[in-house]
């Protein structure tokens, strides 16, 4: 266990339970040897937007990230839960240690309408890569994929575009199904966080 010491202003430690009590303890972003860090940060912008708390980024076929594009995320990585693999059956290890199902984003016959999807379920979302998408070899291990409908002749969104659209559409769901109404992460987890998040505060002001 890590020990932080800072002083919390009253008016900081509401601010910062206001955030993890819309915190989101059933849906998470899984990101498979995506290369441009700036996509990894914009992601992430979005992820702590929605109130998705953990991240898992799995380099497979590229070097493990030592930074993310820091400036394009308004250095939203200091405020989630980034795990990093290098090995996808431990990362999917650990996924199914916390989400009933897991779902990739590719163009395949039997894909699934994002809009069809109940979201409001646990489940963890993965995105590829900047080229060729999500792997076969990641495909195979997962649930069963969907896709974000479109009308155009390109057929794909950026990356950190599809993703934004997909946890707005979960966030679109979980609110009218009131799951910001509510605290969904457990006393340890948010005194952990809570520390964290205050000496990040203090450090950076």
């Amino acid at each position: 266990m890590i020990l932080y010491f800072y002083i919390m202003t009253p008016e900081r430690r509401e601010k910062l339970q206001t955030v993890l009590s819309k915190r989101q303890n059933d849906i998470t972003v899984v990101l498979e040897n995506v290369f441009d860090p700036h996509n990894i940060s914009a992601v992430m912008r979005t992820c702590d937007a929605v109130g998705v708390q953990e991240v898992y980024v799995l380099n497979t076929k590229i070097p493990r990230h030592k930074k993310w594009g820091a400036k394009s995320s308004s250095s939203a990585a200091k405020w989630l839960t980034v795990y990093q693999f290098e090995n996808a059956a431990e990362c999917f290890s650990e996924l199914r240690k916390k989400y009933a199902k897991i779902l990739t984003t590719h163009l395949s016959s039997d894909a699934v309408n994002l809009y069809q999807i109940d979201l409001t379920r646990s489940v963890a979302l993965i995105f590829g890569n900047e080229h060729s998408g999500v792997s076969e070899e990641i495909r195979n291990l997962a649930d069963g994929n969907f896709i974000i409908p479109q009308s155009g002749i390109i057929r794909s969104l950026n990356i950190s575009v599809a993703c934004a659209v997909t946890l707005y559409e979960a966030y679109r769901q979980k609110a009218l199904a009131g799951h910001y109404s509510k605290t969904k992460l457990n006393g340890e987890v948010l005194k952990d966080l809570m520390d964290k998040w205050g000496y990040e505060e203090e450090n950076n002001k």
